[in-house]
């Protein structure tokens, strides 16, 4: 039997925390392990609890979301923890904040129920978030920010060109069944090479890798 997705709640709305807990604990394959009202409190329920997948809110007192992501992305620890944020606004610049933070993706809190389950899920098993036709728009607002220093994280030695080629498509949005198509691959070759890049870029999951791409400038503009 499959273990169920461990999911850790942090907002400092009780009332949406509440909400949030009983829509996750009615969801097959789910459950909740915490609830946290502040940054402070996720790090430390991320430590001692080792969820699967934090939901964490982006504005809240004392430590914000992408402090609270960074803490749990960066500490070994807690390094298999993914974090989905949840944000009220549609592109607020402080999702790409939390996205160079280490988060693997972003809902707004209007999200439909059963998306957000499937998001959660989707997380846990380390897939891409977010849908295609939304990627393209999440990546093309990150790549005109002002990337950071680059750090060994982002390092692109021995990347090969196909291995480049498929990051270029990965950071335009494609799944990989439209990237074997483009490239005239079989998909299980593709997943290979996608598998190989997180590897070498010290990617989590695929969001991680979009953004390993342009930090790294393996990748400095979206295509159309």
């Amino acid at each position: 039997m499959t273990a169920p997705v461990r999911v850790l709640i942090a907002d400092d709305q009780a009332l949406l925390r509440g909400s949030f807990r009983l829509l996750v604990s009615t969801g097959p394959g789910l459950t909740v392990v915490g609830e946290a009202a502040t940054g402070d409190e996720a790090v430390a329920l991320a430590r001692s609890q080792r969820p699967d997948v934090v939901l964490m809110d982006i504005r809240m007192p004392g430590m914000d979301g992408v402090e609270a992501t960074r803490q749990i992305c960066a500490a070994p620890e807690t390094a298999g923890v993914r974090v989905l944020v949840l944000t009220m606004f549609d592109l607020d610049a402080t999702v790409y904040a939390a996205l160079r933070a280490g988060a693997s993706g972003f809902l707004l809190k209007d999200t439909p129920p059963a998306e957000l389950l499937a998001a959660i899920r989707v997380v846990a098993a380390g897939e891409a978030l977010l849908a295609p036709s939304v990627t393209r728009r999440v990546i093309a607002e990150f790549s005109r920010l002002p990337a950071p220093a680059r750090t060994a994280r982002t390092d692109p030695t021995g990347i090969t060109d196909r291995e480049r080629e498929v990051l270029e498509l990965v950071a335009r949005g494609l799944n990989n069944l439209e990237i074997a198509a483009h490239l005239h691959l079989g998909v299980g070759t593709v997943k290979t090479h996608v598998s190989r890049l997180l590897a070498k870029l010290n990617a989590r999951d695929r969001t991680q890798l979009v953004v390993a791409a342009y930090e790294s400038g393996l990748v400095t503009a979206v295509r159309r």
